[in-house]
């Protein structure tokens, strides 16, 4: 839309047409969405619905007036609905190539569609179909031209971000005219070297994610790894379709740990899942005690309309659900209250996302946004923006989040800034 011309506005008040972009996921992502739709509604009234949701017919039923419904990643369907609701001739002059809807100094990276997993609680499939990797190539030149741009991190992400490459045998490909395998290995160390932080998220735990561990040991990818293990009863893993094996997932949390000490493990569990018993959640609890991860989420089960898990016998009555996750994160904010105390004292690089004069919210290495804490810092340099990099001494902490001083010898660097 850019490239042909259209602006994008901040407020309902200054657009003449809304896009709203759904996710129909779980229940709680569907409400979120048609909500949206209606806020839209309401302030603008003139309303066009893409992504997940445009596939079901909720959105029909809930909200008869939108202009147009259209599924994922149809992009020639959205602009066939603006061109008719809102023409706009083509303008040469105002062409302009690429829009990003996060701050300047950070940008997912997709690098695949679709799963070829079959989860018991996912529809991702039903709606995205198997995995379909981007060519590598692409995905590195968009990279840097993001880099280039002024992004100083990049968020990989795909739904299995560890098949990178499977769907196309791992092929050979080509960026700046060396050849590079397709593959997520190969990717992280070719990502590395553009002077980004690199992070990595939804990553099955396949054996080659080991292959990575190395490349954050060097430096030269984020020490982060975000992977979603659902679970440690093995005949709950079992009924989720998900590998189970948590003795053997411990046992690989040790070796990277060893590896890379700094290493942030992310994951999310599923609490309440069909057929759970007390003693199966119990097993989850010990797990997380003994894994000790840094950050986590979980969720109550969902039952998703389409996941084949709902038909599974002696589903989990819903407060017993929401319950057992209260437990679960209860347990998880007491070590993530521990290790995070264990960094008072320590002096770090943070990622500037936010600053009011000399105060800024921050992150660490340790730190994805939106989904993980942030570091307060007192005492930020004169001119700190958005975008730069400090180096802070960790003054405090609480369950999520860290505060901090400008280091003694922190300058801002200005080569970082956006």
């Amino acid at each position: 839309m850019r490239a042909e011309g259209y602006l994008t506005s901040k407020s309902y008040d200054d657009a003449d047409l809304v896009i709203v972009n759904t996710c129909g996921f779980i229940d709680a992502a569907v409400q979120e969405s048609l909500d949206a739709i209606g806020e839209a509604l309401n302030e603008n009234g003139k309303v066009i619905v893409t992504g997940c949701l445009g596939t079901k017919d909720v959105v029909r039923e809930t909200h008869p007036s939108v202009l147009a419904i259209t599924g994922p990643h149809d992009t020639p369907a959205v602009m066939q609905a603006v061109h008719q609701h809102l023409p706009k001739p083509h303008d040469p002059y105002t062409d302009l190539i690429g829009v990003k809807l996060t701050p300047p100094h950070y940008a997912y990276l997709k690098i695949s569609e679709g799963c070829n997993h079959r989860c018991t609680f996912c529809i991702i499939p039903s709606m995205r179909g198997d995995l379909v990797s981007r060519p590598i190539g692409e995905v590195m030149q968009e990279a840097e031209n993001l880099v280039k741009a002024g992004v100083k991190e990049l968020l990989v992400v795909s739904q299995d971000t560890s098949a990178y490459g499977v769907d196309m045998k791992y092929r050979t490909g080509f960026w700046g005219g060396k050849p590079l395998r397709t593959r997520m290995t190969e990717l992280c160390g070719a990502l590395g070297e553009l002077g980004a932080w690199v992070r990595l998220h939804y990553v099955y735990p396949y054996p080659h994610v080991d292959e990575v561990i190395p490349l954050m040991a060097e430096g030269k990818i984020l020490p982060y790894l975000d992977i979603p293990f659902q679970h440690a009863s093995p005949r709950i893993l079992k009924l989720m379709k998900r590998p189970a094996a948590a003795e053997k997932t411990l046992e690989r949390i040790r070796a990277w740990r060893t590896e890379c000490p700094d290493i942030t493990i992310r994951s999310t569990f599923i609490a309440g899942f069909p057929g759970e018993t007390e003693a199966e959640f119990q097993e989850l609890l010990s797990f997380l005690e003994e894994a000790q991860l840094d950050r986590v989420g979980c969720f109550a089960y969902s039952p998703v309309e389409g996941a084949t898990a709902n038909a599974l016998p002696d589903p989990v009555p819903e407060e017993v659900r929401e319950e057992r996750r209260a437990r679960f994160m209860e347990v998880q904010a007491a070590i993530s209250r521990e290790k995070l105390r264990a960094k008072v004292g320590r002096t770090m690089d943070v990622l500037v996302d936010e600053v009011a004069g000399r105060k800024a919210v921050a992150r660490s290495a340790a730190d994805a946004p939106e989904i993980d804490g942030v570091v307060h810092v007192r005492g930020a340099p004169q001119g700190t923006r958005a975008g730069d990099k400090i180096r802070v001494r960790i003054t405090g902490s609480n369950d999520h989040d860290l505060t901090a001083t400008c280091a003694i010898d922190s300058a801002r660097d200005s080569s970082t800034s956006a």
